[in-house]
């Protein structure tokens, strides 16, 4: 099976961002992982959607933590 890879390009078409911002997440180690292939910078797609899912939240009151499926699922039966 062959890897997907996503440019800049895509990558701020898909999420609908500048690629000024990638850049600047790339710059200061805030995105997803990415190739540098000389000149040239690529995303594989699974490093994106892993980047995607670690962004995953319930609600903005516990920012930087993320439910497991696990975990929420005991906490739904707690309540």
């Amino acid at each position: 099976m062959k890897e997907i890879r996503l440019t800049p390009e895509d990558l701020a078409e898909r999420w609908k961002v500048p690629t000024t911002t990638l850049s600047q997440w790339r710059w200061n180690g805030k995105g997803p992982q990415f190739i540098r292939l000389g000149k040239h910078i690529v995303y594989r797609l699974q490093d994106v959607e892993l980047f995607e899912e670690q962004k995953l939240r319930r609600d903005t009151t516990r920012t930087g933590y993320v439910l497991s499926l696990k975990e929420e699922t005991r906490i739904e039966r707690r309540g």
